[in-house]
């Protein structure tokens, strides 16, 4: 018999969106091993999404096909939109959370700051300055229209630091790290939290 209610299920989801500029098939675990299968058709955000899953011990699996001919913006944001909302699947009505995580990882030259609330009121704040608009064939500012996308349909509040870096590589590296590992921490359960983590009783 368990006594803890987030071990009575599993902390997963999936998720299938099909518009007429993406077809995406997304699946989530909370609970993983940092094991990642990742086919979206943009290099750069699978090696970032590779490492925000190592780093934050999740499962995912991405399989993403957009109009990339065009731009990578459509697969970007709507593989965003799918994370997010398998993630607030996944954490259900949040029960014994931590709730918040805060979360600095530097990458060589680079540092970076995630800052989660699991609130149910989607806010983002995003503070960066990158040396370079490209990493390679990679649009600079998909990270953010991705982070933005992540936190309204998860239903959190994000806060992303970038304090100092020379290399763009570098410092969107640092972000996927800390937020993997902030996510991580935010999310897992600490046995002293009976029920919600919020005086109000419901998140």
């Amino acid at each position: 018999m368990t006594t803890n209610y987030e071990e009575a299920r599993e902390r997963s989801a999936s998720v299938s969106r099909k518009t007429n500029e993406t077809d995406i098939k997304l699946s989530f675990s909370v609970d993983g091993s940092g094991q990642s299968n990742l086919q979206t058709d943009v290099p750069f955000l699978d090696h970032m999404l590779d490492l925000f899953t190592k780093h934050g011990h999740f499962d995912l699996t991405v399989e993403a096909h957009g109009d990339i001919e065009i731009d990578d913006h459509h697969t970007v944001e709507d593989i965003g939109i799918c994370l997010g909302q398998c993630l607030r699947e996944a954490l259900g009505d949040k029960r014994g959370i931590k709730r918040y995580a805060s979360v600095f990882v530097p990458m060589d030259e680079a540092l970076a700051q995630v800052v989660i609330d699991c609130s149910n009121r989607p806010h983002f704040e995003y503070r960066a300055e990158y040396p370079s608009g490209r990493v390679g064939s990679f649009d600079v500012e998909l990270v953010h229209e991705f982070l933005w996308k992540l936190a309204l349909e998860a239903r959190i509040t994000l806060h992303v630091i970038v304090h100092y870096g020379q290399n763009t590589h570098h410092m969107i590296e640092a972000v996927f790290k800390a937020l993997g590992r902030a996510i991580d921490e935010a999310t897992s359960i600490d046995p002293r939290v009976s029920g919600v983590p919020s005086t109000k009783g419901v998140l």
